[in-house]
């Protein structure tokens, strides 16, 4: 049966497939006259795309209709003609100083009922302007060449030649910025997308919240366009300002490192708290070097952390262990905070769990009450209680309707403060020398009134004046009654040292993190409120418009650019932490040392496998020692088995067991130990049948045969069971007697895999690591060349 090929759905830079396109601005003027209604209707008519069925008036008067929309994304984006337009939506988004109204069209292809493809894209309502567009295809039939046709460096040219046409009045506005987007680890497959930036640049100076991305794929085709811009916003020029030296020494005496204990996640072994030295990306006045406040998501719990702990020796001993029943578990809530009148005990569950982080059996119940008059629920509440201490872990409770609770504000946010400190002393008296108030901004309360209020108070749980980042204490307190509404105490059971270690100097704690960052210059917008003629600040609005006793229309808002120096994160291919006892840095994941600046093999330049060596480098496949890689020494198993399960894996670290289970984790050998570089990968191999078991030693440090490489990568090509009928092969080799896996030699020199000296093959010789990482580079591209497409019928 003969097999239909699908083309790519994909955005061509070339005249057949993108039609010439009409200023914007041209377009806007035109659209009121006869000359744009005609130029809007050849456009739809050139189309040939069916339509969206009966035309409907759009609720707001925009320049632009929704048929004059199609058939400028039509135009722009050459949407073939089976591609119908399925739905569409008018938005307004608010800018600086005005309002955008835009189209977002989706057009999509289906044939049989099957979903075959769709286009989104995003039209200016008054403009005409392309602001966005992505595509999508099911086509199994793909075969993205490896190595990548178009590398980024091309996918630029590709880029720019397409903002050329669809977007030429920005393009002198514009800056590549070549931080953005960047892949720091070289691709492993055809499965690639070149995500490009290109930043507005206002008074030759970035503004890098407004920009023009796209998505260009390793076939050179553009999957993706964003115009990201603010017309109405203005820039202030700023005529003298910090030299980049002077930025520094204002960021180095503004950076304030902050000791925590974290946690990395994939730990060897059981899982323990490192400390570290944590730095927020801060920034300065570009002008007056004067830090400025950090713009965050999070204004309804902002404030400032008290100086002292809640008390300076703790008020009693830790509770002991021991089983809590039920009635204990009811009886201690009670005991604790007060329950709705009426409440009645209504559920209650017991569960038990061992702990991942910790290795530890946990034990709570779980206790649900309700209150009910008349048949009619009334309100409940609910609790966490520890099963081995009878600590209440969490508490809440909520009334509905608040019959006689509406009003106006019973208690001061100074008396709401005492109640959740003495909150605190009460449920956590062994740990009140560890714990810290947030004290609240008190923006967040002014002018606060009417139903439903809370205060809301969180802890901060330090140990060593180190704060314990997954440990979350918080207290909600009713703003009309006095009482404790919500409350929750999430303590990890981690031991930590009883003496503070010896850590290093703040100061070099500042001096590592800028290695880390880098400075850039740059504007930023900052929006003003005012409601009802006044000013408010941004934590009451945010509060305010939350509990919705305003809505954003009744709200003023001015915006200001200010020009900033401010810190930036540099481009690591990892998440890092810097450990404050050593002063070294550490994977955030695994906790594992690592570098800012990875190793580079001095050793390649040169060599026949250069390319391919910096490849398995880059992933860690192979070691660099003293600046070496030693590619003519023979790899080993273990090296080779690594190599082959990263390109396997994408180059993704593997994790396969929990944190519970790795301090007794199970070998399947008996020489590759859970604390193996290697063990991780092996176990993998077994899972995958690249490997057995056999005598149940695996020798991670013994030399690999060509003959055993051969049948490895076949393996790993899935067609070993294939190779094992030799016969079917043509092996003319001059030593083929001396071929053990005859099959799988055929076929990995018939794709070029491996080659031939002289017609032999070779297969008892030792292979070195120069040899290995070719031999796996090419397996990537024959992996790519026999990827099989699902038949068509």
């Amino acid at each position: 049966m003969k097999r239909k090929n699908q083309k790519r759905l994909a955005v061509m830079l070339s005249t057949a497939m993108l039609m010439s396109v009409m200023p914007a601005a041209a377009f806007a003027e035109s659209v009121n006259n006869s000359a744009g209604t005609n130029a809007a209707a050849q456009a739809t008519a050139a189309s040939e795309g069916e339509k969206m069925g009966e035309a409907i008036e759009a609720p707001v008067n925009v320049a632009i209709t929704k048929e004059k929309a199609e058939a400028l994304a039509r135009q722009y984006v050459s949407i073939p003609k089976e591609y119908v337009l399925q739905g569409a939506n008018l938005s307004m988004d608010m800018l600086s100083s005005g309002k955008r109204n835009s189209w977002g069209l989706d057009f999509v292809k289906k044939a049989n009922g099957k979903h075959l493809g769709s286009i989104y894209v995003r039209i200016h309502a008054d403009k005409g302007q392309l602001l966005e567009f992505s595509s999508y295809t099911d086509n199994p039939s793909a075969k993205p060449t490896y190595p990548l046709k178009v590398e980024r460096e091309a996918a630029q040219q590709t880029a720019l030649q397409f903002i050329d046409k669809i977007a030429a009045d920005y393009k002198a506005q514009i800056r590549y910025n070549p931080d953005y987007g960047v892949q720091l680890l070289p691709p492993l497959s055809g499965e690639v997308l070149h995500t490009l930036r290109y930043d507005r640049v206002v008074h030759d100076i970035p503004y890098v919240d407004n920009f023009i991305e796209l998505d260009v794929d390793s076939e050179g085709h553009i999957r993706r366009y964003s115009l990201q811009w603010d017309d109405t916003a203005t820039f202030p020029k700023i005529d003298t300002k910090l030299t980049l030296e002077e930025a520094n020494a204002k960021l180095r005496a503004a950076a304030a490192p902050r000791l925590a204990y974290i946690l990395p996640r994939n730990m060897k072994g059981v899982r323990k708290p490192v400390l570290s030295y944590e730095l927020q990306a801060i920034s300065i006045d570009a002008a007056t070097g004067e830090p400025k406040e950090q713009r965050t998501d999070s204004y309804v719990r902002a404030g400032t952390v008290s100086d002292a702990p809640v008390t300076e020796k703790p008020l009693s001993e830790a509770p002991k262990a021991a089983a809590v029943t039920e009635k204990q578990a009811a009886d201690a809530v009670k005991a604790a905070f007060k329950l709705p009148a009426g409440a009645e005990l209504s559920g209650s569950n017991y569960s038990e769990n061992n702990n991942e982080s910790t290795g530890k059996l946990e034990a709570y119940w779980y206790l649900n009450w309700s209150v009910k008059k008349d048949g009619k629920e009334l309100g409940s509440a609910s609790a966490t209680v520890d099963g081995r201490s009878g600590v209440v872990r969490n508490f809440y409770t909520y009334t509905y309707n608040e019959q006689s609770q509406s009003g106006n504000l019973g208690i001061t946010l100074e008396q709401a403060t005492t109640l959740a400190v003495d909150a605190v002393k009460k449920h956590l008296p062994w740990l009140t020398h560890e714990l810290y108030l947030v004290k609240p901004d008190p923006k967040q309360y002014e002018g606060i009134n009417g139903e439903n209020r809370q205060y809301y108070f969180d802890f901060v749980h330090k140990i060593h004046g180190a704060a314990v980042e997954y440990d979350r204490i918080n207290v909600s307190i009713d703003s009309r009654t006095g009482e404790i509404v919500n409350y929750g105490a999430e303590l990890s059971d981690f031991e930590f040292p009883t003496v503070a270690p010896a850590l290093i100097k703040s100061e070099q704690a500042v001096e590592q993190w800028l290695t880390y960052y880098r400075t850039q210059l740059t504007y930023r917008l900052i929006q003003q409120f005012s409601w009802n003629g006044q000013p408010i600040p941004i934590e009451k609005y945010k509060v305010m418009l939350a509990a919705g006793e305003i809505t954003g229309s009744e709200v003023e808002t001015t915006t200001e650019a200010e020009l900033v120096y401010r810190l930036v994160p540099r481009l690591i291919d990892e998440s890092v932490f810097l450990d404050a006892e050593s002063g070294g840095w550490r994977n955030r994941e695994t906790g594992e040392a690592t570098q800012l600046e990875k190793p580079k093999a001095q050793d390649t330049q040169g060599h026949f496998a250069q390319r391919q060596l910096e490849l398995m480098v880059a992933y860690k496949a192979l070691d660099v020692k003293n600046g070496q890689v030693r590619p003519n020494e023979l790899v080993t198993r273990g090296e080779l088995i690594k190599m082959l399960v990263l390109a396997r894996n994408g180059g993704r670290s593997l994790e396969f067991l929990s944190s519970a289970d790795r301090s007794s984790a199970k070998a399947s050998f008996n020489d590759v130990a859970f604390d193996s570089n290697y063990f991780v990968y092996v176990e993998s191999a077994l899972e995958q049948n690249l490997i057995d078991v056999g005598d149940g030693s695996f020798n991670p440090n013994g030399k690999v045969s060509r003959d055993e490489m051969a049948e490895l990568i076949v393996r790993a090509l899935g067609y070993n069971a294939l190779a094992n009928y030799d016969q079917i092969f043509k092996a003319t080799f001059k030593d083929v007697a001396q071929i053990e896996n005859k099959g799988q030699a055929a076929i990995v020199v018939g794709l070029k895999i491996m080659s031939l000296s002289d017609g032999k093959f070779l297969p008892k010789k030792q292979v070195t690591r120069g040899e290995a990482s070719v031999a796996f580079f090419r397996y990537l591209q024959s992996r790519a060349e026999l990827q099989e497409a699902p038949l068509r019928m």
